[in-house]
């Protein structure tokens, strides 16, 4: 069974570790404004292999693709996508309700409890021309479009809900002071985010950070780097 597992602060020890690898043969310096940028695309781009990924196993399930012992890897990426899914509610402004702002796909959609039904703008004309299949207070569906849901009958103007999968939060890395000329880690600022990524995926960010950063990295020096700071940190807790 696959187990979500963070860790404390981790946006700190990535950070730590990427500037172990940048400082090793004076490869150069990343800021803490570069820092975070490069941490945003790179748990994004990470996020978004979750999505692919996981459409993809359910392909390879369908079509009995996996081994032995393999049969829980849609589940196993589920996990992981389920600590995104969100309930929200849909504000109305003539005709469109707007998703939420954060919002990365749509689940379902909810009226008075009532699920509605996704149609596309080709199907819709042909519903409300119909007598027997036009859309109403039992039966809504909607059309999504670039500016928002237009949900159908018209008349139904609120009450609507979402499940949705958000977007991850952008990932910032804050201190409050200098020591010897370097900012110091400081948790506690109202504007520190850490990854919302499971800890399984720590090498995988320091290797894309590194790769936003222009530096050339094989994935054993991210290990031998990650390793020396854990064993510093610990050192430091004793």
């Amino acid at each position: 069974m696959f187990i979500f597992v963070k860790r404390l602060a981790m946006i700190n020890d990535v950070r730590n570790t990427v500037l172990s690898i940048i400082s090793k043969d004076n490869r150069g310096y990343i800021t803490p404004e570069e820092f975070n940028l490069f941490a945003k695309q790179a748990q994004l781009e990470i996020f978004e292999q979750y999505i692919y990924s996981y459409s993809n196993s359910i392909v390879k399930q369908n079509a009995r693709m996996f081994g032995d012992g393999y049969t829980d890897v849609p589940k196993n990426i589920g996990e992981v996508i389920d600590e995104f899914s969100v309930l929200g509610s849909l504000s109305y402004s003539v005709p469109y309700f707007s998703p939420p702002v954060d919002y990365y796909y749509l689940e379902r959609v909810m009226y008075n409890n009532i699920e509605v039904e996704k149609v596309s703008q080709r199907k819709i004309s042909a519903l409300l021309n119909s007598n027997l299949t036009a859309p109403d207070v039992s039966y809504p569906v909607y059309t999504l479009q670039e500016t928002g849901l237009i949900v159908y009958p018209t008349t139904i103007v609120n009450n609507i809900t979402t499940q949705y999968i958000r977007y991850p939060k952008d990932p910032v890395w804050t201190y409050s002071s200098f020591t010897a000329g370097q900012p110091v880690f400081n948790p506690s600022n109202a504007f520190y985010q850490d990854f919302e990524l499971p800890l399984s995926d720590f090498a995988g960010l320091v290797v894309k950070i590194l790769q936003y950063a222009g530096v050339s990295i094989r994935e054993m020096e991210v290990v031998q780097a990650a390793k020396s700071e854990e064993i510093q940190d610990s050192q430091q807790k004793q």
